[in-house]
């Protein structure tokens, strides 16, 4: 029985048929139309989209709106409540980085952060760039931050005001608090200082959205001026630029999904030709960070899968000067490092669970920083300083407030900074975390973190909502999350399927959820869902699954095998569109992607695969439980027409009474509202969504 009564027609979306013949193999997209030809143009100016095309979105957003009328009040409700336990007038703890420290706050109302620094131990706050003013006026507004020079004296900081991701950089006198004339156009959101503050670099990116050449402008300049130091041609990979802690390089860092090389470029001369330190070689991967007179570099060389920790010496990182630090240990994946005068200190995942060592780089001795709960998230965000032993982390979990700490690496002492405030209130002991496995179909065991009342009857009645992602080998942090307590109080069980494609239990993980092994994704995240049916955590009808991106996937494929195991899908800026993405390769999401999926372009195994999953192409006429997609008109990750064209097909095949929505953010990207506020409202929304379908309401 479905929850949405009295519906009116839902839109119709003409059909105009493409055919398209790969390896022998022709398909008929009947909404290809949607893909406007000006949609390049269009990212960084709405009012050109196709009248037609705008019309149909149009109309989807308004029958959305009638689906959704009688949840009006529980948004605001959820919104409420959701804005109850932020505190809104909230502050960083300052970082120090020589005579300043510098931290964001908000305040009361504010969408946007400020920014500001203080002396070094503390006193009379300086507000160096404040996001709501900068934000007035504009419909959608994000800033990328603010990095200041090495005497402190100017800024460099970005903004986003279309939802893009093309950033405007602006450079800012921090003794005036105006901005230069300099105006850098179309990057990826921030720039990295010379020593003498007198230029920077950056990335931009090119019109298919790829950061592809970093350059080097001088303060004062014209963008025009600025000089070329690096451009990557192939087209799957991307570049990133970042400096040192010692101000003694630039790093240029080149990437795709499986594949890295550095190039270094040293800030005693920052006209010569960056120099390599490993050629790429498909499959190996390293980063680096500087310890002063060697690197320290995280690496899977020689078939360390859960990488280990190499050191060479600084004038001379080639890989045949690496040399092992900390070794290779299957089932301990290292995350990330970080190097200071005196430690090493790197953050790994181990049974699932994230701890930090600390290694005395002169004695080799080490230690670990760890908590006992059961499911917990910590980061390092070590220190803006090299010489020190002081270093911050943080922790929480789905029940525990999230907590900063200072931690000094001699001493080992901690010291808590900070606990998040709800100003609302929050009781720990009424709720529940629990880490549970679910059995997979070839005997794996897939992590499920489950937050939930300590009240709530586990008999099968409880409504579920389904989290997951699985891809990229992005692990799903098991933290604190104030907006599901909402879900919580309502009786819900709010679960996180850890599902292959992510590193939760280290990078074999992430390779068995890759590739040729992409549907060990989806098979993953529905055997997490028989099993919260079986053991009576909720049951089939309530679960409400949810994921965005990449994770929008997941939903579009589940949707397709066993739809008849949720009771709701949401999908948020879901890449459903799989095949024909793939095989485009103006595309921004497509060539960077071929390591991640595979290319269907090349390879006919690739493209018979694809089409076997991929949620538009496997559309079927079936019964499928109400679907929710959200989409961003200017999204260049997820482009706009692949959610329009599933929900249309869907439309046309689906059996059944059960509606499927499409609503989509005209004046937002990939990342939806820009605003704390407003993003607040959009959680709401789709929480009115899963609460409604699932008969709470």
């Amino acid at each position: 029985m479905s929850a949405f009564k009295s519906l009116p027609a839902a839109p119709i979306a003409t059909k105009k048929p493409v055919q398209d013949t790969r390896h022998g193999i022709t398909r008929t997209d009947d909404y290809a139309w949607f893909r406007a030809d000006n949609w390049q143009a269009m990212f960084k100016d709405t009012s050109i989209l196709d009248p037609e095309i705008r019309a149909h979105l149009e109309a989807e957003n308004a029958y959305m709106e009638a689906a959704m009328e009688d949840t009006k009040g529980l948004q605001k409700m959820l919104f409420s409540e959701m804005r109850g336990r932020i505190k809104e007038d909230d502050s960083s703890v300052p970082v120090k980085d020589g005579p300043f420290a510098y931290g964001t706050s908000y305040v009361t109302g504010g969408e946007q952060p400020r920014y500001f620094r203080t002396p070094r131990d503390g006193g009379e706050q300086t507000l160096l760039l404040d996001g709501d003013k900068e934000a007035e006026g504009k419909g959608y507004f994000r800033l990328s931050g603010i990095d200041h020079s090495t005497d402190h004296t100017l800024g460099i900081w970005g903004y986003d005001d279309k939802g893009s991701e093309y950033f405007t950089l602006r450079v800012r006198d921090l003794a005036t608090f105006q901005d230069r004339d300099d105006l850098v156009e179309n990057t990826g959101g921030g720039g990295v200082w010379a020593p003498d503050g007198k230029s920077f670099f950056y990335t931009l990116q090119d019109e298919n959205h790829r950061p592809s050449k970093i350059f080097h402008h001088i303060l004062g300049e014209q963008q025009s001026q600025d000089r070329l130091v690096y451009e990557e041609k192939d087209p799957g990979f991307f570049l990133s630029v970042g400096g040192s802690l010692l101000d003694d390089v630039i790093y240029i860092d080149i990437h795709d999904h499986e594949t890295s090389e550095y190039r270094l470029l040293s800030t005693k001369d920052l006209f010569a030709e960056p120099a390599i330190v490993a050629p790429r070689q498909t499959g190996l991967e390293y980063s680096m960070t500087e310890g002063g007179d060697v690197f320290y570099i995280l690496t899977n060389a020689d078939g360390a899968k859960d990488f280990k920790i190499m050191e060479a010496p600084v004038n001379a990182p080639g890989r045949e000067n690496w040399k092992e630090v900390v070794p290779h240990r299957p089932g301990t994946l290292i995350l990330n490092h970080l190097a200071f005068a005196r430690h090493l200190v790197w953050l790994e995942r181990h049974e699932g669970l994230p701890r930090i060592i600390v290694r005395d780089r002169k004695s080799g001795e080490q230690h670990e920083i760890a908590f006992a709960e059961e499911a917990y998230s910590l980061g390092l965000s070590g220190a803006a300083e090299y010489d020190t032993d002081v270093i911050r982390f943080t922790y929480s979990s789905m029940t525990t407030p999230s907590q900063l700490f200072d931690y000094d690496m001699a001493t080992r002492k901690r010291t808590l900074l900070k606990t998040q405030e709800v100003p609302s209130g929050h009781v720990i002991d009424d709720y529940v975390t629990r880490r549970v496995f679910a059995p997979a179909w070839d005997g794996e065991r897939v992590p499920v973190t489950l937050l939930y009342r300590k009240d709530t009857p586990l008999d099968g009645t409880a409504p579920c909502l389904l989290y997951g992602y699985g891809a990229y080998g992005i692990s799903i942090p098991a933290g604190f999350n104030t907006n599901c307590l909402s879900l919580a109080d309502r009786g819900f069980v709010y679960a996180i399927a850890h599902i292959r494609g992510g590193k939760e239990k280290g990078y074999a993980w992430y390779e068995d959820g890759k590739m040729e092994k992409k549907t060990n994704t989806f098979k993953d995240f529905i055997a997490a869902a028989d099993f919260l049916n079986q053991e009576r955590f909720t049951s089939y009808a309530k679960i409400v699954a949810e994921g965005g991106s990449a994770g929008g996937m997941l939903m579009g494929a589940i949707a397709n095998m066993a739809p008849e195991k949720f009771g709701g899908i949401i999908a948020a800026v879901p890449f459903v569109d799989v095949l024909n993405t793939m095989l485009d390769d103006t595309l921004p999401l497509t060539p960077p992607e071929w390591a991640e999926w595979g290319n269907p372009i090349e390879s006919a195994d690739f493209y018979r695969l694809m089409a076997s999953y991929s949620p538009y192409d496997n559309v079927e006429a079936k019964a499928y439980p109400p679907i929710l997609a959200l989409s961003g008109l200017t999204d260049p990750r997820v482009t706009y027409w692949e959610p329009t064209k599933w929900v249309a097909k869907l439309r046309e095949k689906a059996t059944g009474n059960q509606p499927i929505l499409l609503r989509t953010n005209t004046g937002a990207g990939h990342g939806g509202a820009s605003g704390r506020f407003q993003r607040l409202e959009e959680i709401a929304f789709e929480y009115a969504f899963a609460i409604k379908v699932a008969g709470k309401m």
